[in-house]
């Protein structure tokens, strides 16, 4: 799935703000208002990106929801 659906799915299902995301996941609060405005993130960041929403959801499955 495309990085950027992936977030809104993310934040949609989490009802997370988009700028407490962009905070936690990336220390970047503009992160997902510059994503919808067209920025491209690097493979790098993709992949960080990804890797806190697997912490997060399998934090949330372990009961222990450290990341928000």
């Amino acid at each position: 799935m495309h990085i950027n659906r992936l977030v809104e799915r993310f934040l949609r299902e989490k009802n997370l703000p988009p700028t407490k995301f962009g905070r936690l996941a990336a220390h970047d609060p503009r992160l997902v208002l510059d994503m919808r405005m067209g920025r491209e993130v690097r493979p790098e960041m993709e992949l960080k990106l990804r890797r806190y929403i697997a912490a997060y959801s399998s934090d949330a499955q372990t009961g222990r929801n450290n990341a928000a």
